[in-house]
């Protein structure tokens, strides 16, 4: 059998559950099913126009991984951020989770994390040029 590489710019749905699907066969021997759930929601104005949101999932693990939280320009600084975030994190603690992760750049949201309580566990300096790309991570509590 001749097997070749090529470059994709960007896989499909299919070609991305081919790799994930994988990836839970080899797991699921050694630490049993890891699932993925879906959790995103969406911040609109009036005319059904989308101005942020926070998109994730959550594992059998009872871990939540935040991958993206965004407000646009005219939306912010009046506490949208932290509703989407207060949002996600609830429905996180509805499925059991008990903890939270995600990254972050020193130029973007970190002191805001921080600010929720999430803490820095690993930094990698100088990425970009300049500053950081950080990992927080926080446990979840109710209330």
């Amino acid at each position: 059998m001749k097997l070749t590489i090529s470059q994709s710019n960007k896989l499909t749905t299919a070609e991305q559950h081919i790799l994930w699907d994988g990836i839970e066969s080899f797991t699921q021997p050694i630490v049993g099913d890891t699932g993925r759930h879906e959790l995103c929601f969406l911040l609109r104005d009036e005319n059904h126009q989308v101005l942020g949101g926070v998109q994730g999932n959550y594992d059998n693990f009872a871990w939540l991984w935040i991958d993206s939280l965004f407000v646009s320009k005219s939306a912010r600084g009046v506490g949208y951020g932290l509703q989407l975030l207060n949002i996600i994190e609830a429905e996180a603690l509805k499925n059991d989770c008990k903890h939270s992760h995600l990254t972050s750049f020193s130029y973007q949201a970190v002191d805001f994390y921080k600010k929720q309580g999430y803490e820095v566990f690993a930094e990698l300096v100088d990425y970009p040029p300049g500053h950081s790309r950080c990992w927080l991570k926080k446990a979840l509590t109710a209330g």
